[in-house]
């Protein structure tokens, strides 16, 4: 009797024992349900504020609001993810937008959807040559592209406006026969010495991304340096190059041609030559 009252009070207390680990396990999973829940939220909530950032960024940039101001770009950033829709008056202006862009912190792919509006010169014609020559003066400081006129024929470009000094005059000559599909330059500028620039006028705050997105556009535009594959870092104002170059010339090419894009402060130019870099392998 008493072996029989003992097997039940035993048999209570593990149902008590079993419905005390119940209670606990549907207590430890409701913690874990609520903890899932606010990490989440928090996760989505830095995600937001991250694309919100992105996009921010993006229109405030010198970038946007210098050579894009009268396009109608629109950026979208889902999770760092961006997507550019809208139209550009330039083609140029399409692959500058997404090289800014991308270098905007928290941003992990641009898809490029931007449709050039208005109708364009044709591919190697006399205008388009006179358009390239144009924006590949516009990202140097040391040229003064709102004050030269460009004309083209049958290739020949022609040079007319004012320029600050021979100096200038001679740069701006070695910019554009440096231009894909220019035969010849002919240099008609005249010399109006000008009052030199202060030094903080010359070091103009611009945001890192747009100091990128410049170089990048600028470097493509320069027949010497299209083909080449260089990254771009630019941190407050310090641009650091890596990649390839075929020699040491191309590689002084690139640092000064980096380091009269408008904001750049220094330029750590960390090319390999590419003679060297095959003897290495």
């Amino acid at each position: 009797m008493h072996h029989v009252a003992r097997i039940k009070q035993i048999n209570h207390t593990t149902n008590i024992i079993k419905r005390i680990m119940k209670n606990q396990l549907t207590h430890s999973l409701t913690l874990l349900a609520i903890t899932s829940a606010l990490l989440f939220n928090s996760s989505s909530l830095r995600a937001s504020e991250m694309d919100d950032r992105i996009e921010s960024s993006a229109g405030n940039s010198y970038v946007f609001k210098t050579y894009l101001k009268d396009d109608s770009v629109k950026t979208d950033s889902l999770n760092g993810m961006v997507t550019l829709t809208g139209t550009v008056s330039e083609a140029f202006h399409k692959s500058l937008a997404q090289d800014t862009v991308e270098g905007l912190p928290g941003v992990k792919s641009v898809k490029n959807e931007l449709s050039v509006s208005g109708e364009q010169p044709v591919e190697h014609s006399d205008g388009w040559l006179s358009l390239k020559v144009k924006t590949a003066l516009m990202f140097h400081r040391n040229v003064s592209a709102s004050k030269t006129e460009v004309s083209t024929e049958k290739g020949t470009v022609s040079l007319r406006g004012e320029a600050s000094s021979v100096a200038q005059k001679e740069l701006t000559t070695e910019y554009a026969i440096d231009v894909e599909g220019v035969k010849m330059v002919k240099n008609e500028m005249t010399i109006k010495e000008m009052p030199s620039k202060p030094l903080e006028a010359l070091s103009e705050q611009i945001d890192d991304a747009s100091i990128t997105g410049q170089i990048k556009t600028s470097l493509m535009l320069h027949r010497s340096t299209s083909s080449l594959k260089t990254m771009i870092q630019t941190k407050e104002g310090v641009v650091t190059i890596s990649g390839i170059a075929k020699n040491a010339a191309e590689k002084s090419l690139v640092t000064k041609l980096v380091s009269d894009t408008y904001g750049v402060i220094k330029v750590i130019n960390n090319m390999t030559i590419e003679v060297a870099a095959a003897s290495n392998s």
